[in-house]
């Protein structure tokens, strides 16, 4: 059985790297020739890691080629993938234009059947969609309206650690509605994933609709369970309570868990944000209320500018003349992923403010300066006060302030000791908790994490005076 992946986005490349590694044929596509030009290169345009190789090894022994041609793609396959993006239009509802425009696409160049396969994160509704876009196809080539099938197996891909949540999947979850290929359907997606169930099913068989709802569901789920934690930390931070401590008082219920209650400075990501908008604009369209994830996502927005308006209560709103550093910009560690990044809110209002922002991140830099021009489109200027550098510590020298954006791990044992010297005011604001407070309490710099009982540890410390000031550095 040979397989063809329709986009070479994060979940395409994903997709088709772990199915080759797994010994399959993977053909995949994408009309974007310079993407294919870096992948039949070696090159991945994106920072996933373990993918690089992963796609190297597989593409040097032919288990999978990369092409801009979409009827080899199609011939290719005995499935096929639809992996293309579902951004969020202005209303929050996911914009299908893409896995319609790939339907059609498939609906010109059918010759034999197909098993059609919606991977991207789509709403309620989109198989039957997507089936009368290839039927319209054929139906104007005068072939056969029942030479495929449509079914949904959505992606669970944590970014950071994709494939081995691919290759260690909890769940694989396949939608398949009755009709005269189900049978045919389901032996097809369970020969595929059969190395996946060789000790215990993994595969959760439902109809297309629910399946296509378990996504969003999901991915809903996780975001309530960090915006209900960053608001119980923001209590704990009024009432002098340890978020931490907390956590793990309820984490320790087996019927709540440890996962996803870490508070923070707010999620990002191409998931979260825009599937809780998806699944909001969806409920609506059915005059329905989601009540309680559209409070997850209007929590979500007012934690990003928490830090922020930290800051602004210690050293005022004008910035003028304040240098802040920032550490980690992409939205979680182990991707270079910048969309709904809570970086791009904390980085432009500190700019709007007068502030200079010096920046650093091990992986996410370009994207970074790419995410904050669009940000700051009509205010270009605010970007003569922003700097990325190479290093960690080359951020600290002559800063009034660190805010810690992103929970990288070479940022979780920093040299404390060398970070106050290089320091205009030691004063470090932990978006992600990484810090001991009492610990830099007793080394003398001011910290505030979030939910810490710590908003008023040491922030009567003092600016020390540095050989080289350097104000604009």
């Amino acid at each position: 059985m040979r397989v063809t992946v329709i986009g070479s986005g994060y979940v395409g490349l994903v997709t088709g790297a772990c199915l080759s590694d797994l010994g399959f044929k993977v053909v995949c596509l994408d009309k974007d020739e310079d993407k294919v030009k870096m992948l039949q290169a070696g090159e991945v345009p994106i920072y996933e890691p373990g993918l690089k190789e992963l796609l190297s090894r597989n593409h040097a022994e032919g288990r999978i080629r990369f092409t801009t041609d979409a009827q080899l793609a199609i011939d290719h396959g005995d499935i096929l993938f639809i992996a293309v993006g579902t951004p969020a239009q202005e209303d929050g509802s996911a914009d299908l234009a893409h896995v319609l425009s790939v339907a059609a696409m498939v609906g010109r160049n059918l010759k034999d059947f197909k098993l059609i396969v919606n991977k991207s994160t789509v709403p309620v509704g989109t198989a039957d969609r997507v089936r009368a876009a290839v039927k319209h196809e054929l139906t104007q080539r005068g072939m056969s309206s029942e030479m495929f099938d449509v079914v949904s197996n959505p992606e669970f891909l944590k970014e950071g650690a994709a494939i081995d949540d691919f290759m260690r999947p909890d769940r694989i979850v396949v939608g398949i509605d009755d009709g005269i290929h189900h049978e045919k359907s389901q032996r097809m997606m369970g020969d595929l994933y059969a190395s996946f169930n060789r000790h215990h099913s993994r595969t959760v068989w439902m109809d297309v609709r629910s399946a296509e709802l378990t996504k969003y569901a999901a991915n809903a789920m996780l975001a309530t369970r960090i915006s209900f934690m960053n608001e119980i930390a923001n209590l704990a931070d009024a009432l002098g309570a340890d978020v931490d401590q907390i956590r793990r008082g309820i984490g320790a219920d087996n019927r709540i868990g440890y996962s996803f209650l870490y508070a923070g400075c707010g999620y990002g990501g191409s998931c979260f944000p825009k599937d809780t908008q998806a699944l909001v604009s969806t409920a609506q369209a059915h005059g329905q209320l989601m009540s309680v994830v559209n409070a997850t996502e209007q929590v979500n927005e007012r934690q990003k500018t928490l830090l922020v308006d930290r800051l602004v209560k210690r050293l005022g709103d004008d910035l003028t003349g304040r240098k802040i550093a920032v550490w980690g910009l992409a939205f979680k560690p182990n991707t270079d992923d910048m969309r709904e990044a809570p970086s791009r809110v904390v980085i432009k209002s500190l700019l709007e403010r007068g502030a200079h922002v010096t920046a650093y991140d091990p992986v996410a830099g370009h994207e970074a300066m790419v995410a904050l021009k669009l940000d700051c489109a009509g205010q270009e200027a605010l970007l003569n006060n922003f700097n990325l550098v190479a290093h960690d510590m080359d951020a600290l020298h002559g800063v009034d302030a660190l805010m810690v954006l992103t929970e990288w791990k070479n940022f979780h044992n920093p040299d404390f000791q060398a970070m106050k010297l290089s320091m205009r005011t030691p004063y470090i604001l932990d978006g992600r908790n990484l810090y001991n407070p009492d610990a830099l309490a007793d080394l003398g710099i001011a910290y505030q994490g979030i939910g810490r009982r710590n908003e008023l540890i040491n922030l009567s410390v003092e600016p020390v005076m540095l050989e080289t000031p350097a104000l604009n550095a």
